[in-house]
């Protein structure tokens, strides 16, 4: 009898044994699971953040970008409207030609308006700025008789000013 009560005592350890076993496994998935999601939902939110990032980023560059073309266009009609010539030539730096030649397509009518006269406006496509030169453009008068300069020269601003 006491074989007996032993061995219902071991088969009842081994029932319970399995049944934690489980319990533990059941638990340990449910937990895996859970830290699982909470890492996924991190790196969503962590890749949004990167997403918004960029497209601030972006934003600001188009920004940038207005900015300058709004400055060479209001560089280029301060420069026509000094010089009043009819025929006007503008050097550039050559990466900056694409932009100064947009700028120049959209101030000839502010100029026509400004002063109720025609002007024809060339970029020299034959001699650019010096890459010493940190930007800007030259404005000479048809004849170049007239030279209105409106650049930043690398040389000043090395220089401590006197």
């Amino acid at each position: 009898m006491i074989g007996f009560i032993g061995q219902e005592a071991d088969e009842k350890a081994e029932e319970i044994d399995a049944k934690a076993e489980e319990e533990f496994n059941t638990e340990k998935g449910h937990l895996v699971q859970t830290e699982l999601l909470k890492i996924m939902e991190y790196y969503e939110n962590e890749e949004k953040q990167i997403e918004q990032q960029k497209k601030i980023q972006m934003s600001n560059l188009m920004n940038q970008a207005r900015l300058k073309v709004l400055k060479t266009r209001d560089d280029l009609i301060t420069g026509l409207n000094q010089l009043l010539e009819l025929q006007i030539i503008i050097r550039c730096w050559k990466q900056d030609f694409p932009l100064d030649k947009a700028s120049v397509h959209k101030a000839i009518p502010m100029y026509k308006i400004a002063t109720k006269t025609s002007v024809d406006v060339q970029i020299d496509q034959e001699a650019y700025l010096p890459e010493d030169i940190a930007g800007g453009i030259k404005i000479y008068s048809g004849d170049h008789k007239i030279k209105i300069l409106n650049t930043l020269e690398s040389h000043w601003i090395s220089q401590p000013s006197r």
